[in-house]
């Protein structure tokens, strides 16, 4: 069939059905896993021969949205997904183009672009995101990182928690809230998930139950911390949950390399952990 195909193309390249046949190619290659043949094909197809209907079905949208399966190549998925939003606006849903283009955008490196089309995304209430309940909620999250100053975060874990105990010791609320994460920082029990929307309570005032006990600390970080998390125990909050574990996360933020790769304390966790 290939043979057969790709000889019926190059011997008549007027043929109006080329593109099609090209796609079938690509489309053979592609069930062998022969992803770089594929990819030529699909490309020869696309911008090689003029679209084609089959079955009231555009050819170069079906190559397309197939190149999109098979390339990871940031700036080439890109260049994909605007070629959806140009042609074929009305064949795929406008905020899932804006939250693809925003994960496209943000691998190319090219951040700006990306939030931009990631506040896109959010604008369109009813869309959702196959394999990903989250992603409305993790993005509403990201951009708020994004749009603030994240003065609140430490290159140094240690300084940051040694900081903070300090805080604790003096009993100062005022010194310890300014190391408080100033975006998504979470309140919850080791029972809930961060994606609880059960997980913040705004109302929360720690300071109070700081200027009311007299709370003491781990010397150490627990155990369980690692290169990207870490725990410190601390206790005598309340008679009700007198055990708060506070959450210590690295930044994930490549889109300002001064900010990628501090600490921030992050939330809190209730209780004593299991």
């Amino acid at each position: 069939m290939v043979r057969f195909l790709t000889t019926h193309v190059q011997s008549r390249p007027d043929d109006p059905n080329n593109s099609y046949y090209l796609s079938v190619v690509g489309k053979l290659y592609e069930s062998r896993n022969a992803h770089d043949l594929a990819r030529q094909y699909y490309r020869r197809a696309l911008f090689g021969y003029p679209d084609v209907l089959v079955h009231s079905v555009s050819s170069h949208r079906v190559v397309v949205r197939e190149l999109l399966q098979i390339v990871e190549e940031p700036e080439e998925r890109v260049s994909y997904l605007h070629y959806l939003q140009d042609y074929f606006p009305a064949s795929i849903d406008p905020g899932l183009l804006a939250f693809y283009l925003g994960e496209a955008y943000e691998a190319a490196g090219r951040w700006e672009e990306a939030y931009e089309s990631y506040r896109r995304f959010l604008s369109f209430q009813d869309t959702t995101i196959p394999g990903a309940p989250n992603a409305r909620r993790d993005i509403t999250r990201r951009l708020a990182f994004y749009d603030s100053e994240r003065q609140w975060t430490n290159p140094d874990l240690n300084e940051l928690v040694d900081q903070i105990k300090a805080a604790l010791w003096a009993q100062d609320p005022r010194r310890l809230l300014q190391h408080r994460a100033g975006t998504n920082f979470f309140t919850m029990s080791w029972e809930q998930e961060e994606s609880d929307e059960n997980s913040d309570i705004p109302t929360f005032d720690i300071g109070a139950f700081l200027r009311r006990s007299r709370v003491r600390y781990a010397d150490e970080l627990e155990l369980t911390s690692n290169a990207n998390e870490a725990y410190l125990r601390t206790w005598g909050w309340s008679h009700r949950i007198p055990t708060w574990y506070l959450y210590f996360r690295r930044v994930d933020f490549p889109a300002d390399p001064e900010i990628d790769g501090t600490w921030e304390w992050a939330g809190i966790l209730f209780g004593e952990s299991y």
